[in-house]
């Protein structure tokens, strides 16, 4: 097999004339600059690709990451318009408050007059009780002096005067309680009544209730005013979090415009290698294109005699109800064609990637680009939560519908020459060159044989 997809040297031509072989030979030179020439070209492209892909993954990320910043800074300047409210409704509850404490201020001094004037009412009767126990003294006396028939008189003149020494000590009792009631009343007013601006002058003095509810006051205030401070700040950052957003976007944009340029010069220099090769002028990509076209061709002698053996059936060969398969990162599909596939390809594939020096793999994609079966090298059983390491060596049942995965699989021309990076997972790559030829089972397009080799 190797043997037979070396490259052939050019026999000289014993009864060509000379001139004939001179420019045979030149166009074989010719041809061979130009296709290092475009092969070194499609590697730079290959490779400018990759990395645009990698700074516009990047800027997406930011993209992504700015978004998130912005929704946060809304959420930060929602809590702090609540806290403004808040706050206002705080300031305005301690108006009210302080303006019910006045009220009732207001009415403790009403109080406190009105137990000036029981006072004064006690004060009264007491006198009263004093004049009338010296009317009843003068009573006594005088119907002592009347004798027997001052008897009587000055029995009622006893009990009025012990009545009203009774009404005295009573009276003098009232006084009393109301001067201890006044001085507790007094004290709760002064608590009640707005005296600030005697704070600075008595530190010793307990904190009225008012004082009380100015400290407060103060500190609502100070928490307004931080709020306020932090929403300027913030709106600053906003700003500063949209201009970078929108200079992001810009370098997306640019980032697009640049990709689909790098994809042009990429596809220009597939389609000059791809000339070349087609031209009949032997290059290091024919041993490749030749060795594609054959191994295509017994893939599809193999499924169309399995098609005719009843093996499988047309509908389930062409089967693209790709069920995901639970578990799998990144994620595995299977079809009703995979037992069939896993007994058939392997020993074809296996051959093909021994056939030529520098093969990467050999597989057959469906036209969706899914590889039932790849080779052995990678199709082990994935690691749970390995990411990483399920990338690079479990790409069996997968769907690699990318760029260049897609165009080999829904290729229909003898063959298809391209230039890619190949992802190998933790952000490593390998630069490849790729060769598809159609697969094609009772006259319909099934997919395309993928052959990768390195430059």
């Amino acid at each position: 097999m190797l043997t037979l997809f070396r490259r052939k040297q050019p026999a000289p031509a014993l009864t060509e004339p000379v001139a004939q072989s001179s420019v045979n030979l030149g166009a074989q030179q010719l041809a061979e600059t130009l296709e290092r020439d475009t092969s070194g070209l499609g590697c730079e492209a290959a490779q400018l690709r990759g990395s645009l892909e990698d700074t516009t993954a990047v800027a997406n990320h930011q993209t992504e990451t700015l978004a998130g910043l912005v929704s946060a800074l809304q959420d930060i300047v929602r809590s702090q318009d609540q806290i403004h409210a808040e706050t206002v409704g705080g300031m305005a509850s301690m108006q009210l408050a302080r303006e019910s404490v006045a009220h009732v201020g207001r009415e403790v001094s009403g109080v406190v007059e009105t137990l000036h004037q029981v006072s004064d009412a006690a004060q009264q009767i007491a006198q009263v009780a004093l004049q009338t126990r010296l009317v009843a003294f003068n009573a006594s006396v005088e119907a002592k002096r009347a004798g027997e028939a001052g008897a009587g008189f000055s029995v009622v003149a006893d009990a009025v005067k012990d009545l009203s020494t009774q009404v005295e000590s009573i009276s003098k009792a009232i006084q009393s309680t109301i001067g201890k009631l006044d001085q507790r009343i007094q004290s709760l007013a002064s608590d009640l009544t707005d005296q600030t601006s005697k704070v600075a002058t008595d530190k010793s003095r307990p904190a009225t209730f008012h004082e009380a509810l100015h400290g407060v006051e103060e500190g609502v205030q100070r928490i307004s005013a931080a709020a306020n401070a932090s929403r300027q700040l913030t709106q600053g950052v906003n700003e500063q979090i949209g201009l970078m957003e929108g200079e992001v976007n810009k370098a997306r944009k640019e980032l697009a415009s640049a990709f689909k340029r790098s994809d042009a010069v990429l596809t220009v220099s597939e389609r000059l290698m791809e000339v070349i090769a087609a031209s009949g002028v032997e290059t290091s990509d024919t041993p490749y294109i030749e060795l594609v076209k054959q191994v295509a061709g017994q893939i599809s002698d193999a499924l169309n005699e399995a098609l005719a053996s009843r093996r499988i059936t047309l509908e389930q060969l062409f089967d693209e109800n790709y069920q995901a398969m639970v578990g799998t990162q990144p994620q595995q599909h299977a079809t009703k064609f995979n037992a069939l596939t896993d007994d058939l390809l392997p020993p074809i594939q296996e051959a093909a990637i021994k056939a030529l020096p520098d093969v990467v793999f050999c597989i057959a994609a469906d036209r969706n680009g899914y590889i039932s079966t790849h080779n052995q090298v990678y199709c082990h059983p994935q690691r749970p939560g390995d990411v990483v390491w399920n990338t690079a060596n479990s790409r069996w049942r997968r769907i690699f519908n990318d760029r260049t995965g897609l165009a080999s699989a829904r290729n229909k021309r003898p063959f298809l020459l391209q230039t890619y990076r190949r992802d190998m997972g933790g952000g490593k790559f390998v630069l490849l060159k790729e060769v598809a030829a159609p697969i094609t089972v009772a006259g319909k397009h099934w997919g395309g044989l993928r052959l990768a080799y390195r430059f």
